[in-house]
C-alpha cells in the first residue's frame, strides 16, 4: 500500500482530472479501499471503469482487482486494514463476538490434532524455560511467563529490555525449553532466530498465526492460532486463552506443588505489601 501511495504522489501532476478524482479517493480511503469493487469505485469517483483500469495499470497493477487483492494480502500479513467500511457500531460489535466464538471453536478443533500432553510435559519437566516475544507477541510472552512462574521455578522472559538474545540463550541446553511467540508483523530477525533454534539443544515450541509460512523444521512443535477479526486489528484473545489453558494444565498436573508455591508467593506479596489481596 505504501508503494501505491508513493507512486500516486509522484505521478499526481501527470494525471487527468478523472484520474485525479480516483487518486484523491485512494488517498482518503487507504484503510478501507480493499472493501470496494470497481463498480462502486467508479460511482464514488464519477468516472468509468475503463479509466479506473487504465490508472491502475499505470500504477503497476494488471487491474483494480489485483490492487485490491494486494491490499487484502496486507491485512492477512497483519497490516491494519478495515475490511468493511460500511459496518455500523452495532453490526461491528455483533460480528466481532461472532468471529471470536468462531475462532475459539476453530482452535478447539485444531487442538485435537496437537500433542498437548507432550507440550504440558515439556513445560513441567524442563529445567529452565525461556519465553521469547517481540512487538505484538511480547505481551503474550510476558503473560505466559507470569502464569508459569506461579506454579514452577526458572521461567524467564527474553529478551530483557534493551538487550540481545545471545548472552542468555548460551545458558540453555538439552534439559531446557524455549517458547517463541512469533505472531505476524514480527521482526525480520525472527526467521533467523527460528533457524538458529532448529539446531539448538533445547526443545523448542513456536506459536504463530494460522498459515504463518514459517519454516519450523528442526523445532519440536508449531502451534498456529487464529487471529482473524472482522476488521482492521487482530484479536489476541486466542493466544491469551492458549496461555491460560497450558498454564492451568501445568498447575493441575502438579497441584500440590503448585498450590504450595502459590501460598509462598502470596505470603511474600503480603509481607511486601505489593498487592491488594482483599
Amino acid at each position: 500500500m505504501a508503494d501505491l501511495i508513493e507512486i500516486i504522489q509522484r505521478e499526481y501532476s501527470e494525471f487527468s482530472p478523472s484520474e485525479r478524482r480516483i487518486a484523491n479517493f485512494i488517498l482518503s480511503h487507504q484503510d478501507d479501499l480493499a472493501t470496494y469493487n470497481s463498480v462502486e469505485l467508479s460511482k464514488e469517483c464519477q468516472t468509468s471503469k475503463a479509466t479506473i483500469s487504465r490508472l491502475f495499470k499505470r500504477l503497476g497493477f494488471q487491474s483494480f482487482r489485483d490492487a485490491r487483492n494486494a491490499m487484502r494480502d496486507l491485512r492477512r500479513s497483519g497490516v491494519p486494514v478495515a475490511r468493511d467500511a460500511s459496518l455500523s457500531d452495532e453490526s461491528l460489535t455483533s460480528q466481532h463476538f461472532a468471529s471470536e466464538i468462531h475462532n475459539i471453536e476453530r482452535l478447539q478443533s485444531l487442538l485435537q490434532h496437537q500433542p498437548l500432553d507432550q507440550i504440558v510435559n515439556a513445560l513441567l519437566q524442563a529445567e529452565k524455560i525461556a519465553v521469547i516475544g517481540f512487538r505484538n507477541a511480547y505481551p503474550v510472552a510476558l503473560h505466559f511467563r507470569q502464569q508459569l512462574i506461579q506454579c514452577r521455578e526458572q521461567v524467564n522472559l527474553l529478551p530483557q529490555p534493551g538487550q540481545t538474545l545471545g548472552e542468555d540463550l548460551v545458558d540453555y541446553d538439552d534439559s531446557d525449553l524455549l517458547v517463541v511467540m512469533a505472531f505476524h508483523r514480527r521482526p525480520e530477525m525472527t526467521k533467523r532466530l527460528i533457524q538458529v533454534l532448529s539446531d539448538h539443544p533445547s526443545r523448542v515450541i513456536i506459536f504463530a498465526e494460522e498459515n504463518s509460512g514459517l519454516n519450523c523444521r528442526g523445532t519440536d512443535w508449531l502451534f498456529e492460532i487464529p487471529l482473524d477479526t472482522v476488521s482492521a486489528f487482530d484479536s489476541y484473545a486466542l493466544p491469551m486463552s492458549m496461555v491460560s489453558l497450558l498454564s492451568n494444565q501445568v498447575f493441575h498436573r502438579h497441584l500440590d506443588k503448585g498450590q504450595t508455591r502459590v501460598r509462598a508467593i502470596n505470603e511474600l506479596y503480603d509481607e511486601l505489601n505489593e498487592l491488594d489481596l482483599s
